[in-house]
């Protein structure tokens, strides 16, 4: 009646957003969005947050970043993040983060929480620590490591010993 067609001839004519502008987005498609997001860095986290890298062939490149509070991790469609691997419990583990510490524990699981090849029930991460949920393989990444630790303890060594020479000076010079 109004000289608009209602009915697009082409289904890949058809609108991907509503009203709005707001745009609709297919399961797969938020995924493969999520992974390209994702995308390995240097073998760290991001700047602000730890992630869950997986290194198994299922999970291979994708990474989970680790926000405050607790998060769960299993294969049913509730949890934070979802593992669709058939050896992962539908609620399989907890990751808890407390004032910069992630404690994982395991809850509920049939094949267990590894951690480093060791069956935890729970257990704090560091960084590289290799994660197993049944067959399902990651790696916790932070962007702390032991050297930088070491060597702000050189610094901090090397700045008391300056500081005490320093003194040391004024003293004799006075």
């Amino acid at each position: 009646m109004n000289g608009h067609n209602q009915t697009p001839a082409d289904p890949a004519d058809q609108r991907s957003s509503g009203p709005q502008g707001t745009r609709f987005f297919s399961t797969e498609t938020l995924r493969r969005y999520t992974r390209e997001a994702e995308a390995p860095l240097d073998g760290l986290a991001s700047v602000h947050q730890p992630v869950l890298e997986g290194i198994s062939p299922e999970l291979a490149g994708r990474r989970f970043t680790l926000d405050e509070g607790r998060q769960t991790i299993g294969r049913g469609n509730d949890n934070h993040i979802v593992i669709d691997d058939p050896s992962v419990s539908a609620s399989h583990a907890w990751i808890t983060n407390k004032q910069g510490r992630h404690i994982i524990m395991n809850t509920l699981s049939t094949n267990g929480t590894f951690v480093n090849d060791k069956r935890i029930h729970m257990t704090t991460l560091k960084h590289s620590d290799h994660i197993r949920l049944g067959h399902a393989e990651l790696v916790f990444l932070t962007r702390e490591h032991a050297e930088p630790r070491a060597a702000n303890g050189r610094r901090i060594a090397v700045g008391a010993l300056v500081l005490v020479a320093l003194v040391a000076l004024a003293w004799w010079l006075v």
